[in-house]
C-alpha cells in the first residue's frame, strides 16, 4: 500500500509564491510517475503538472507554464511544486498523485494513488 501526503499549502497574496511537497510512504519503490492536480469549488479536478520517475521528463498545463515548476528529489523521496506569480484563479485544493508507470501521466484516470489534498488560497 502507498500513502501520499501533501504539505505546504496556505494563504498568499497575488504575485506571491508557495512550494508544495508530496512525500510517499509505504511501498514507495512502486511509485514512479507523479503529478499535481487541483480542484476548485464547483469544478472538476484538473491537471497541473507531471514528472517522470527519474525527473527527466515533465509536462505542464498551459495555465501554469512559466510560473510553476515540478521537481523531485528521489534521495529524499519527495516531489515538489514551486508556484510563483500566483493568481487568484490558482485557488484550489492541490492533490498529489502517483503511479507505477514510468511515463509522464497527465490524466486523473492514469494515477493509482492520491493524497488527501492541501488548500492553496490566493487573495487579490
Amino acid at each position: 500500500q502507498v500513502q501520499l501526503v501533501e504539505s505546504g499549502g496556505g494563504l498568499v497574496q497575488a504575485g506571491g509564491s508557495l512550494r508544495l511537497s508530496c512525500a510517499p510512504s509505504g511501498r514507495t519503490f512502486s511509485i514512479h510517475a507523479m503529478g499535481w492536480f487541483r480542484q476548485a469549488p464547483g469544478k472538476e479536478r484538473e491537471f497541473v503538472a507531471a514528472i517522470s520517475g527519474r525527473g527527466r521528463f515533465t509536462d505542464y498545463d498551459d495555465s501554469v507554464k512559466g510560473r510553476f515548476t515540478i521537481s523531485r528529489d528521489n534521495a529524499k523521496n519527495t516531489m515538489y511544486l514551486q508556484m510563483n506569480s500566483l493568481k487568484p484563479e490558482d485557488t484550489a485544493v492541490y492533490y498529489c498523485a502517483g503511479d507505477s508507470a514510468r511515463t509522464v501521466i497527465v490524466s486523473t484516470t492514469g494515477y493509482e494513488y492520491w493524497g488527501q489534498g492541501t488548500q492553496v488560497t490566493v487573495s487579490s
